[in-house]
């Protein structure tokens, strides 16, 4: 593995208005010194874009010896990425732009063929042009599709996806891994477990079951409550691709004098699946105690049990040992922790 030292480093982080990625950029401003920070976003409005805007707000208030800069732009445009590496001449490149979300690729294909695909590659074309140090992307838990061997290890075969964003996510790791031989690009792909935390994405279960439960409507529980996930607190992820980025697939030759490709995909989970109906039930604890919903919220009148739906697994649980491995850092915090943080957020932001 090649260490990065990340200071003085000119360091380009895709998606930077979204959820991972504003929490990514925040660390990497109070981490760094005399590094050169470009985000960029295209600011869609999938969700709620006043939340987009106030994590934007939340980088620009950082005062630290970085230089930050926000771009509106779009990475399928492909002038844009091509000019922006031309001016900035990136170290290490973190793309976390993509189309989230699995229901949403059912109804909306072309957005994520848009951002999946045509935006990651012309990524790895700008990486292959104007050469990187390290790419770092993130892939998915979700192209262990229905997979019924668990934990997942990135040791297993993943050749079934239940979604088309699944699917763009798999492409990302192979068109990866495609540019890694051509191109010697050292680049590693996370495959991130169910990201939780303040200020994340409204089209996520634990943000509109609260949404719901607060305009007292009934929130559906999938599989009727059987679904198991893999939760992982933000800053448990931000942590990993911290580290990551600082330990790049080493560049090594084969037996034939070709590169290896300097590749490598790792899972970024909590290692602890949690069931639903446990999940909604601490999360409805810590709206209480936070104040969003009132003591005596009659929470059994509002929840309904309903069957799996399209694109959905029963569970995920991530074998991380490779990267507790390689880069000593295991998840954290605990889904209790983890949804306190997010309840008393809520209350601040919302009330």
């Amino acid at each position: 593995m090649e260490k990065i030292n990340l200071n003085n480093k000119t360091i380009l982080v895709t998606g930077a208005a979204g959820f991972i990625g504003s929490n990514l950029v925040k660390r990497l401003q109070s981490d760094l010194t005399g590094a050169t920070i470009i985000g960029i976003d295209n600011m869609n409005n999938y969700y709620d874009v006043a939340l987009k805007e106030y994590r934007l707000k939340e980088l620009d208030n950082i005062q630290a010896g970085n230089t930050w800069s926000f771009v509106k732009g779009d990475i399928a445009n492909k002038e844009t990425i091509d000019s922006l590496f031309k001016q900035y001449h990136f170290d290490v490149v973190v793309n976390l732009a993509a189309q989230a979300g699995v229901r949403y690729s059912i109804t909306n294909p072309d957005a994520y063929i848009q951002s999946n695909l045509i935006g990651f590659y012309n990524i790895l074309e700008a990486c292959r042009n104007h050469p990187v140090e390290h790419l770092v992307y993130a892939s998915s838990s979700s192209v262990y599709g229905g997979n019924k061997k668990v934990p997942f290890s990135t040791d297993d075969r993943v050749d079934n996806p239940v979604s088309l964003y699944a699917a763009t996510k798999k492409s990302n790791e192979l068109m990866a891994h495609c540019y890694s031989k051509l191109y010697n690009i050292p680049s590693t792909g996370l495959r991130f477990f169910t990201v939780y935390g303040p200020a994340g994405r409204p089209d996520m279960a634990y943000f509109g079951f609260t949404n719901k439960l607060l305009k007292g409507e009934t929130i559906q529980i999938y599989n009727f409550g059987n679904c198991r996930r893999d939760f992982t607190y933000v800053d448990d992820i931000v942590e990993g691709i911290v580290r990551v980025m600082q330990g790049a697939p080493e560049r090594k030759k084969g037996e034939d004098g070709l590169p290896i490709p300097p590749y490598a995909v790792y899972n970024i989970g909590g290692g602890q699946p949690e069931n639903l109906l446990d999940f909604v039930n601490i999360l409805q604890e810590e709206l209480v105690r936070a104040g969003v919903l009132p003591q005596d919220f009659d929470f059994e009148a509002h929840k309904q049990l309903v069957p799996m739906q399209p694109g959905d697994v029963p569970t995920t649980y991530a074998d991380a040992t490779a990267l507790e491995r390689d880069f000593g850092f295991t998840p954290k915090i605990t889904l209790r922790e983890g949804l306190r943080h997010f309840a008393e957020w809520y209350a601040k932001f919302y009330k």
